[in-house]
């Protein structure tokens, strides 16, 4: 087990499930720290995160997805510490799946380790949208970079320190999911795609709705060939 572990939970008008993430957090993960990105919320999102007794930061408006994890990525840094995992607010991630994760970091096989719904059969399920759009995202990441994804769109990911340092400098933030994968991959980092188990979202709604399904898929497409076709930038050693 890595010496300093952060779980960075991402929140945006989270309250009526963050309570029960953090509880599941802190008993499957004692080892853990975990840190709650308010992402502007307009409920009681912050009061849920601060009475649970975790660190909280709260930027005054809603970043985005990218740039709340990215937000998360930064404290990592700064604080040093050794691995963090990108656990979400709204009920899909299993705490109790983190330590297959975590065995690809700990054994130093991977900079990042993706947890996957789709690598084998689980009993997540999906929309059709949802599972053509991932499908055509997975397909031109594999594309540029010689390596597929299955689960192209999963936020529930852990890094090394390498990959902390280097991400809290350059993450994406318009699709950060996918476009992420391709950013390390273009840059040499390692990544393992692992099986878990999700659930669905215990309560609130998607940000994706049906009707920005197309556009996404349009955008998030064009996206990874310019992020692919992009100059790299220039990477340092980023194990400090």
């Amino acid at each position: 087990m890595a010496k300093k572990v952060l779980i960075i939970v991402p929140a945006f008008n989270e309250e009526k499930s963050l309570g029960t993430v953090l509880s599941s957090i802190k008993d499957e993960a004692p080892y853990a720290d975990i840190v709650v990105i308010n992402d502007g919320s307009h409920d009681a999102t912050a009061d849920v995160a601060g009475r649970s007794g975790v660190a909280v930061i709260s930027v005054p408006y809603n970043l985005g997805i990218g740039g709340a994890v990215q937000t998360g990525l930064i404290y990592a840094h700064r604080k040093g510490y050794d691995v963090a995992i990108q656990l979400d607010a709204d009920g899909q991630h299993k705490a109790e799946e983190l330590e297959k994760l975590l065995y690809y970091l700990d054994n130093d096989e991977a900079d990042l380790a993706l947890g996957s719904r789709f690598l084998q059969k689980t009993d997540y399920q999906s929309t059709f949208m949802r599972k053509l759009g991932n499908r055509i995202f997975s397909g031109l990441i594999a594309m540029v970079t010689k390596q597929y994804f299955a689960d192209s769109t999963s936020g529930f990911r852990a890094f090394n320190r390498r990959a902390i340092n280097f991400l809290s400098e350059h993450y994406p933030t318009e699709f950060p999911e996918p476009e992420s994968l391709v950013l390390l991959k273009k840059h040499g980092f390692r990544i393992k795609e692992v099986s878990v188990e999700m659930d669905e979202r215990q309560a609130g709604e998607s940000s994706v709705t049906r009707f920005k399904a197309i556009y996404f898929m349009i955008s998030i497409s064009i996206a990874i060939l310019i992020d692919w076709i992009k100059k790299p930038v220039y990477v340092r050693e980023y194990n400090d």
